[in-house]
């Protein structure tokens, strides 16, 4: 069985915004000042981090952000549930026909590996229209601050779930940025980049993505480097 973790934003949606409005809102709201996050680079990062950072360069203590990130937490998700509604949220190219076959199929399980909450990452599908069911395990942006933890705690989840130990090829990552790409390195699982976010397929392949497409309109061939990866 295939262990098969999805990136969110620029893999399977583009969200148009609406992430980065609802932290902002939510940092503004709970902290007093959302920092540079308006124009902090996200593409990679978890939520997590980024509040982290955003807060880090406006001068707040450590404590202070340890502190009140479940409040913080909670704010993005109310805010997120408006600014979805603002923002013209679609589903990325091949992703609806991807997503059908593989669900159907005995020997694929498939999850989420998200910079993404685990509270806002169904808001984000719904408003493209897909089914956050679908995925029946997911590591998220409020579960560690880093997305090189995420695969781990994937994989224990995954575990957890269906008695299998996922090992090696056995666990395919499909992202869109470096970080997704090198995040589960050290675990020898498969990566797959597929260039519909902010990094080109050149950029994918130098992180050592080791299938590269430009979207995931070629569903026989995406299937292919997803099921037919040799195990480790």
């Amino acid at each position: 069985m295939k262990l098969i973790l999805f990136d969110i934003d620029g893999t399977l949606i583009w969200p148009n915004g609406a992430g980065r409005a609802a932290m902002n809102r939510a940092l503004i709201e709970v902290f007093g000042t959302a920092g540079p996050a308006d124009s902090l680079p996200m593409a990679g990062k978890t939520d997590w981090q980024i509040i982290t950072e955003s807060l880090t360069a406006a001068g707040v203590e450590q404590q202070a952000i340890q502190a009140r990130l479940p409040a913080c937490f909670d704010a993005i998700e109310r805010h997120m549930a408006q600014t979805i509604l603002e923002r013209q949220v679609k589903v990325c190219p091949g992703v609806p026909a991807l997503l059908e076959w593989l669900s159907a199929q005995p020997g694929a399980l498939l999850g989420l590996l998200t910079g993404n909450l685990v509270t806002t990452a169904p808001i984000k599908l719904r408003a493209a229209n897909l089914n956050p069911a679908l995925f029946k395990v997911g590591a998220y942006g409020s579960d560690r601050p880093h997305r090189s933890q995420l695969p781990s705690v994937a994989l224990e989840r995954a575990r957890a779930l269906t008695g299998r130990t996922f090992v090696g090829k056995n666990v395919v990552i499909v992202g869109d940025t470096p970080a997704d790409v090198t995040c589960g390195r050290h675990l020898g699982v498969t990566a797959v980049g597929v260039a519909t976010g902010q990094h080109s397929a050149q950029a994918l392949s130098a992180a050592g993505a080791d299938y590269v497409f430009s979207d995931l309109t070629d569903t026989d061939a995406v299937i292919q480097a997803i099921m037919n990866s040799a195990n480790s």
